[in-house]
């Protein structure tokens, strides 16, 4: 065997282990990305709006028993129930289990949705009509939630105060003051 010839198969065999790593690496990049910014239609990590709210929760994800089951976009979610007295203030730990499930579906059936129990994007719209701007402070908005008791609520409605940062990421607070927390579909701090 030739030197040239030797240093060019020795060249090849050392850049098959440097190749493998490099299409390894990109692809564990390329499969961990989707899943780090899983979450709306929109694929954003958070709950994301901008310009006007009255349009920000249109595009949200899923959020049920098996989807964002555990996540601060189930707290938060558990939050707008509680708003509109379909869930108590105990329901709100960021589990989407069967009480919030239940309550899911008795806020669907009194908006005239699909009772599912999954809230996805048509009821996800239907609690952003509840949503209304109040002050601008440096570029964050205080957004408000005007809860309305339904006709198959249990308890009390409330209203609470969402933040929506100058990069369009929501955050709120729970009943109890704890927070703020980012609505994240892949964290649960709530």
């Amino acid at each position: 065997m030739s030197s040239h010839r030797s240093i060019r198969h020795l060249l090849r065999r050392a850049a098959a282990p440097a190749v493998g790593a490099a299409l390894a690496l990109s692809m564990t990049v390329a499969f961990a990305t989707p899943a780090a910014a899983s979450g709306s239609y929109s694929g954003r990590a958070y709950v994301y709006g901008t310009g006007g709210v009255a349009d920000d929760f249109d595009d949200e994800g899923v959020v049920n028993v098996s989807t964002h089951r555990s996540s601060n976009v189930g707290c938060l979610w558990q939050t707008i129930l509680w708003a509109n007295g379909y869930l108590p203030s105990s329901g709100i730990d960021g589990i989407f289990g069967d009480q919030t499930d239940a309550a899911t579906r008795n806020f669907q059936r009194d908006k005239g949705l699909t009772a599912d129990g999954s809230a996805g994007r048509n009821t996800w719209t239907k609690a952003g009509d509840r949503l209304s701007q109040h002050d601008n402070q440096n570029g964050w908005l205080y957004v408000t939630f005007d809860g309305v008791k339904g006709a198959r609520s249990s308890y009390a409605s409330h209203d609470f105060v969402l933040q929506r940062s100058p990069d369009g990421n929501y955050r709120f607070y729970t009943p109890d003051g704890t927070g703020p927390y980012w609505a994240a579909y892949n964290a649960r701090t709530c």
